[in-house]
């Protein structure tokens, strides 16, 4: 404090009154308003770049959802069609027949450009829709021979007129010949026909074997990937983000681009290469990631980069996506860093406009504040000199500054007495070097005030950027619960469903084991193989877990909404028992056990307490403040060699109050940062674990929010307890003026 005191002595040393006046307020109004300006841009910057992450992790699980759901349908219709060839519901040799079978799951799939197989003397059968003028027609070939025959099919699945012939050769053909190599289900190449537009697919194949092993065809479906295009389209993550799916070797998949993945080139069809797709935005960031990466081919796990195209940041990950039938692809994810941070450039402007705005002010009302002042004192001056030149009737003029005045009449006094009493000057002089020590005062309490505005200013910053966090948090936990519920209630439903089909169709096995008491041998050694009466048993636990399990994930989507509730922003009667359970379920996964810790123990004491008015949202944040920080001190007392885990959740109702306390068994609080662990900024977390606003929001929202109390008992070493005291009803004029 003393060298900067010494600096600015230097500094305003021989200066005119005027721009001592000035300086000091003009460099005060250009920290505190350029801090403001530069803690506000560099947390909004922050809070983009963690949205911007959890957008990209989000994104990319959906599209990998969907690549599961959408991928694995082929393999498991090919599995269903293979058990009906077994049992004798797909006749081989019938090829009219098998024709009509798969006509019926080519009405059901319409993703499906093909269904069918092929055996290894060229008889083969299916349907599909390659045909152009006709919506399903059949594809025949008769054993012994190449001969192709296309028919057109009604609506009833039966073959009217031949549309076309020609000749074919199945078991030469690579999907035939990798199938038979493999032995078991897999891909086979993606590939897309010139006679159908938009005709892009990937064939899943299985091998055909009969009951000795003997390899008899191949059965495969063409799944069409174009909806796989028309999904990524639905996904609208920004206004200029693109999302695109492509092979190790960069052929293109599907992208959420309007262009389409193939071209045209003489006399074929051919996918693009990602780096070099039309869609600029695609191929810039596609070479510019592959540049980075080296080659696609080496990527193996989730990446996540920073790219630049036209001097702007784009947000991009490459994340590979694999299934067990021979499929690797990656999905690359990218949106520009503008669509997210154009509002802070908007707002960081403002903040520039007025930080200039308020420096003029401060400059024009400092000069003309100066001016004020200094008139009277150059009045004064000049009066002196002219009593210093021995002419003893100046008279001070009066002005409108009451200390002015008050120097100007001790002066016209002084000139009157001066040779008669020096005494009189000595008192005047006492008196106004009185004035100037009580302005001085005056003006540091002033700067005291300004200096406080600015801290209450710094923590009404930090409770809006905490707020809107929380508030980005609630529509992203409301936003996964609503994903996650429709799938679950789809599967929910459906059990019901697969329960009746497991039981009818084990009655029948049941009744053809009465009707055929004595089966074959080869039946009699399957039977005996799949052990069929713990099948029967077992199938009922199988269903009963499944619905236990989907149960629990809709308690789980519950819990996350009413920890959310982003519709009750006013006050309510509340059940806290269900808020403190929907924030256990947010914090659970930290409850589980680590390699480092056992799993911590929660044990809920709830007694019988009224639901109260309050605000829901808020509470809930208090309570997982207070649950993170009792989980955080748990783990540290872990490390440093305590056994017990164990946090306690109690309620209870005093009279018109209810009161929660969670204790811990942590390592405590010490006495001497116990006093402070309220104030903003105060944390004893090491750098970049903690903000140091969780404990000071969670205490205005109970003290000024619900006019309750948050108190903290803890010593180290003996773990914490806080407890939350607030009434049942609340007190309007309280939370008015909170």
């Amino acid at each position: 404090m003393f060298f900067k005191l010494r600096f600015f002595q230097r500094l305003l040393h021989q200066q005119r009154l005027q721009t001592v006046l000035v300086l000091p307020f003009v460099l005060q109004i250009c920290m505190a308003v350029g801090l403001t300006g530069y803690l506000s841009f560099r947390n909004g910057d922050k809070a983009v770049r963690d949205l911007a992450t959890q957008l990209q992790a989000e994104t990319g699980r959906r599209v990998e959802q969907h690549l599961d759901s959408y991928l694995a349908l082929p393999h498991q219709i090919n599995a269903l069609n293979l058990d009906a060839i077994a049992r004798g519901e797909i006749q081989l040799q019938d090829i009219k027949g098998s024709a009509r079978y798969f006509w019926k799951q080519s009405q059901i799939f319409p993703q499906f450009s093909y269904i069918g197989y092929y055996l290894d003397d060229n008889t083969g059968s299916g349907t599909g829709r390659w045909f152009k003028g006709e919506e399903i027609v059949a594809s025949l070939h008769p054993g012994g021979q190449l001969k192709e025959f296309t028919y057109g099919i009604d609506n009833n699945g039966n073959l009217t007129a031949m549309l076309q012939e020609g000749e074919y050769e199945g078991t030469k053909e690579a999907w035939y010949i990798d199938t038979v190599k493999a032995g078991r289900p897999i891909w086979g190449r993606i590939y897309s026909a010139m006679s159908y537009e938009g005709y892009v697919a990937a064939s899943a194949d299985a091998p055909i074997y009969d009951r000795d092993g003997r390899l008899l065809g191949v059965i495969g479906i063409d799944l069409l990937l174009s909806d796989i295009s028309k999904y990524l389209q639905s996904i609208k993550m920004s206004p200029k983000s693109r999302i695109a799916i492509f092979e190790r070797d960069g052929h293109l998949i599907a992208s959420s681009s309007q262009q389409p993945v193939f071209f045209q080139a003489q006399e074929e069809v051919l996918r693009w290469q990602i780096e070099d797709f039309p869609d600029p935005t695609l191929q810039a960031i596609a070479r510019e990631a592959k540049d980075r990466l080296g080659n696609f081919s080496s990527v193996r796990l989730p990446q996540t980069l920073t790219l630049a195209l036209n001097d702007q940041p784009y947000f991009t990950s490459i994340i590979p996506w694999r299934d067990r039938y021979g499929l690797d692809w990656l999905v690359l994810i990218t949106f520009p860093e503008s669509d997210f941070t154009a509002q802070i450039e908007r707002n960081t402007r403002t903040t520039i406009l007025l930080c200039l705005s308020a420096l003029v002010l401060a400059i024009i009302l400092g000069f003309y504040t100066s001016r004020w002042i200094a008139t009277p004192i150059s009045s004064l001056k000049k009066a002196s000199q002219a009593i210093a030149d021995g002419n003893l009737q100046q008279q001070i003029p009066p002005s409108s500054l009451q200390e002015i005045n008050a120097v100007g009449r001790a002066f016209n006094g002084m000139a009157a007495q001066l040779q008669a009493s020096f005494a009189a000057l000595e008192r005047s002089n006492q008196e106004l070097e009185t004035r100037v020590t009580q302005r001085t005062v005056e003006l540091s309490e002033k700067n005291a005030r300004l200096n406080q505005a600015l801290a209450e200013l710094q923590k009404a910053q930090a409770r809006i950027i905490q707020a809107e966090k929380m508030s980005a948090l609630g529509q992203v936990v409301a936003g996964i619960a609503h994903e996650i519920n429709n799938p679950i209630n789809f599967i929910y439903g459906n059990l019901i469903y697969f329960n009746t089909y497991s039981q009818d169709l084990l009655k029948l096995v049941h009744l053809y084991q009465e009707e055929f008491p004595k089966p074959s041998l080869s039946l009699q050694e399957y039977l005996e193989e799949i052990d069929l009466d713990f099948l029967s048993h077992d199938i009922e636990k199988l269903i009963d877990s499944m619905q236990e399990g989907t149960q629990r994930i809709n308690k789980i989507v519950e819990s996350l909404r009413n920890f959310s509730r982003l519709d009750e922003t006013d006050l309510k009667l509340v059940n806290l028992h269900e808020g403190i359970e929907s924030t256990l379920a947010i914090v659970r996964n930290r409850l589980e056990a680590t390699r480092q810790r056992s799993a911590i123990q929660t044990l809920k004491m709830y007694g019988e307490i009224p639901p109260v008015e309050c605000y829901a949202a808020q509470l809930n944040q208090v309570f997982l403040h207070l649950l993170n920080n009792a989980i955080d001190a748990v783990e540290e007392a872990n490390l440093k060699g305590a056994t017990a885990a164990e946090i306690r959740i109690e309620t209870e109702q005093v009279s018109d109050r209810v009161r929660i306390s969670i204790s811990d068994s942590g390592i405590g609080i010490e006495e001497s940062v116990r006093d402070r662990i309220f104030d903003p900024f105060f944390t004893t977390k090491p750098v970049g674990r903690g903000t140091g606003m969780g404990l000071a929001i969670a205490y205005q929202i109970v003290t000024e929010m619900h006019g309750g109390e948050l108190t903290c008992d803890s010593a180290a070493g003996r773990g914490a307890r806080f407890v939350i005291e607030i009434p049942t009803r609340a007190d309007r004029s309280i939370i008015d003026e909170g």
